[in-house]
């Protein structure tokens, strides 16, 4: 049987919470369901036991969005230091809706969430996605994101333990 978003309360406005420990397994479901959507899910290593132990950590914001008890999409962001400002800011990791309950205002309700998350402080909130993520970057426009080109580094393990294994060992850093 196949299921329409209206089976699934699609015509129910979501509430949004914030995630507890008690959400690992729906957390995780969801991970995985973004991370395959795009081509990624091999680089997913996160089981349930380890989100159960992030869920409780105060820096790591998720907030569910649920319709009649399901969850039906997510927003993640991490909260950190900003040592220009020395404030923090939230460091947004994923906006993801499933299928069924997209196009159905859901993307809104969780950005509008994680903003009155941010307000009391002023938080700014910033992101990155792919560059050919049109649709993305016309919705984060529309929300009134400003959206600037800048090229993301990353450095993994085997990369950094190379250039040590070529240098001259130094004094460790306290």
């Amino acid at each position: 049987m196949t299921s329409s978003p209206i089976a699934h309360g699609a015509d129910a406005p979501p509430t949004i919470r914030r995630a507890t420990p008690a959400d690992a397994a729906q957390v995780a479901a969801m991970v995985v369901e973004i991370a395959e959507h795009e081509t990624q899910a091999d680089q997913v290593h996160v089981d349930i036991e380890r989100w159960k132990a992030l869920l409780g950590r105060p820096d790591v914001i998720v907030l569910l969005a649920e319709r009649r008890g399901d969850p039906v999409g997510y927003v993640s962001a991490l909260r950190q230091l900003h040592l220009w400002t020395g404030g923090d800011v939230l460091n947004l990791d994923d906006l993801y809706v499933r299928p069924g309950h997209r196009d159905a205002g859901v993307g809104r309700q969780l950005m509008s969430a994680l903003a009155r998350f941010a307000e009391p402080e002023r938080m700014l909130i910033r992101w990155g996605m792919e560059a050919d993520n049109v649709a993305g970057q016309r919705f984060y426009r529309r929300l009134g994101a400003r959206l600037r080109p800048k090229v993301v580094a990353t450095w993994a393990p085997d990369a950094y333990s190379a250039l040590l294994r070529d240098e001259p060992a130094a004094p460790a850093c306290p």
